[in-house]
């Protein structure tokens, strides 16, 4: 089985860091992020992750700004996009449902779980969870 490649879109650069440390440590994937809309846009058209964890509320281009252009573009359309998002009011969520989305995971979220929530929401293999149990024991 290879190595699944996420890429994070979100301005702010630690939770990117957090995102990252999670995914790569819990999840055994690969993930790149980015902290522009722009330039997270040209990462995943050129290097087609098998996913995107993306931030709602961005400065410039929103998240769903930046989820139109994926979802217009050739190289990007079939990439499963998970929103990560504070913004959870009732109409938001509304909203959400319409758009063809993977699903949303909502902030704060626990870290040491991510990577299963990403994992479930993806319907990709089931992830161990050795290092968790591991860590809660000491």
């Amino acid at each position: 089985m290879s190595t699944k490649h996420i890429l994070v879109i979100d301005d702010e650069k630690n939770l990117c860091i957090i995102i990252k440390t999670c995914l790569e440590y819990f999840g055994g994937w690969q993930v790149r992020t980015s902290t522009e809309s722009k330039h997270g846009l040209l990462l995943a058209s050129t290097e087609v992750p098998d996913a995107i964890l993306l931030d709602v509320i961005m400065p410039k281009m929103d998240g769903l700004m930046v989820l139109t252009a994926l979802q217009s573009h050739s190289m990007t359309q079939n990439i499963p996009v998970i929103l990560l998002t504070a913004k959870v009011e009732k109409q938001d969520l509304i909203q959400y449902t319409r758009l063809s989305i993977a699903g949303i995971i909502v902030k704060p979220f626990d870290p040491l779980k991510l990577a299963v929530q990403v994992a479930e929401l993806l319907k990709w293999e089931k992830i161990e969870n050795v290092r968790i149990h591991a860590h809660q024991s000491q």
